[in-house]
């Protein structure tokens, strides 16, 4: 995305990427787009056996095709599918090594606590938190098995800041798996399973085009606040959870990973 204050810079193609993931199975829900295809990609890169998750099918199939994977069509918001993914990416590739829970929206009736209605509450919540909920329950026993494993589940620098441009189901649900994320990452540290958020600020993917292509004003309102002065690209994203999937953060577990743009430690944003 372009805008007066600044423009997203990406990897330059053919550049080269680490090899760090080579051998390990990788699953992504909401693989089909946005962070999720971006990280089925750097994933890909690394050497994973990559599975993409995702409720639209066209989208994840193609994702799969083009990353050399498996398509796995599921609801996150379905135990039974849930499990079903986990057990076709160990019975396909033999391990769960890499949980990349990514799924999430960001509806319309999402909003003020003052107008935001029960059953958009409920439906994001089911999508954002109880869905991390469900992908890590069913990921864990595998990984419990082998002795090892990474779980980078989806945040967002919302889950420690406020907003008076809110979003309250969606704050809460991040807030939410923030907290969990937290609680997993030292219960299963000494089994040898890293459990950590990632919490991206904007980032630019078809959802947030849209998102603001229907409101400038509150795009502008946003980038504002954002140091860098633009939205991150898919691919800043993915590099930071191809990271922290790695033997590299090998010590980092429990933790907020916050790629935001310098967003959470600005008072007072450049001119």
């Amino acid at each position: 995305m372009s805008d007066t204050t600044g423009t997203t810079t990406v990897p330059e193609e053919g550049a080269p990427v680490c090899r760090r993931l080579v051998g390990r199975t990788a699953v992504i829900t909401g693989g089909g787009s946005g962070i999720g295809l971006a990280t089925a990609r750097r994933f890909a890169a690394e050497g994973a056996r990559v599975v993409v998750a995702d409720i639209d099918r066209d989208s994840g199939r193609a994702a799969a095709e083009e990353t050399g994977g498996l398509f796995v069509a599921t609801d996150v918001t379905d135990p039974e599918q849930v499990e079903a993914l986990f057990t076709a990416a160990h019975d396909t590739y033999g391990s769960v090594d890499i949980a990349f829970n990514n799924a999430g929206i960001s509806p319309p009736d999402d909003d003020s606590i003052l107008t935001t209605g029960l059953d958009a509450w409920r439906r994001v919540q089911e999508v954002n938190l109880t869905s991390v909920y469900l992908c890590c329950k069913a990921a864990l026993p595998y990984m419990r098995r082998q002795g090892k494993g990474a779980i980078i589940n989806t945040a967002s620098f919302v889950a420690v800041m406020g907003a008076a441009t809110s979003q309250i189901s969606y704050t809460a649900s991040k807030g939410g798996v923030l907290a969990m994320t937290r609680e997993l990452g030292v219960q299963f540290a000494r089994e040898g399973i890293r459990v950590n958020a990632l919490c991206p600020g904007p980032v630019d993917t078809p959802l947030l085009r849209e998102l603001f292509a229907k409101d400038p004003e509150r795009a502008a309102r946003r980038l504002v606040h954002i140091p860098l002065g633009r939205f991150a690209a898919a691919e800043e994203i993915a590099a930071a959870v191809a990271f922290l999937a790695s033997d590299d953060a090998g010590f980092i577990t429990a933790a907020e990973f916050l790629v935001d743009g310098g967003i959470s430690g600005a008072y007072v944003t450049p001119l």
